[in-house]
């Protein structure tokens, strides 16, 4: 995959403003060796799945299970699974939610010095797994912007601090325009999601930056 200069992906970048996120996605994917799809399952992912497959059927999606989440969101990743036949990478913490809850005494809060070591378990490990073993050149994911302060500093396109081109197909829209967009594609979406290492929405979760 090319490496786009900082003029060069600001140009593009006002060049796929108000684009379609497919189109965006044919356009980074044509150059691509390994691309992937990062989901967590959380309200509004249907949307990158779902179009990321249309383009690219065997695009592999990675989901790092924290092992926390809600029954509702495995219904809801079982469920689009097999609505969009992805092929999913599945990626888990080395050790389980109910060991770890012996040893930590259950989830450690955010001003708890133990949250940091807790976070890499459930998250930045199985991630740096999954980006090491895959090895992507081009990521996809779901950021918008206005979910938080880190996020608003992105765009469409970024490079990630290890080089690897994110491509956020969706950032300009709003969550109306994505209800319209998983209605018209009939696609569901879960609002019962929990995501223990962030504990508030807007706190960024340590994957993206």
């Amino acid at each position: 995959m090319k490496k786009y200069s900082e003029k060069e992906i600001l140009a593009l970048i006002k060049r796929f403003k108000g684009v379609p996120p497919s189109e965006i996605i044919s356009w980074a994917i044509q150059d691509a060796e390994r691309p992937v799809v990062t989901t967590n399952f959380r309200p509004y992912e249907a949307a990158i799945l779902q179009v990321s497959v249309a383009v690219a059927p065997e695009i592999k999606i990675v989901w790092c299970d924290t092992g926390y989440n809600t029954p509702q969101t495995y219904i809801h990743a079982e469920d689009l699974i097999a609505q969009l036949n992805l092929n999913v990478q599945l990626y888990t913490p080395l050790q389980t939610a109910a060991h770890r809850d012996v040893l930590f005494g259950g989830i450690p809060q955010v001003e708890d010095k133990r949250h940091i070591e807790f976070t890499n378990q459930v998250k930045l490990e199985p991630f740096m797994r999954a980006m090491g073993e895959l090895k992507p050149d081009v990521w996809f994911t779901n950021l918008r912007k206005g979910q938080t302060a880190f996020r608003d500093s992105i765009d469409i396109l970024s490079y990630s601090k290890d080089g690897i081109l994110k491509v956020s197909p969706f950032y300009h829209w709003s969550d109306e325009e994505l209800d319209t967009y998983l209605l018209e594609h009939q696609l569901p979406n879960e609002f019962k999601y929990f995501d223990p290492t962030k504990v508030l929405s807007n706190r960024e979760c340590g994957l993206h930056s």
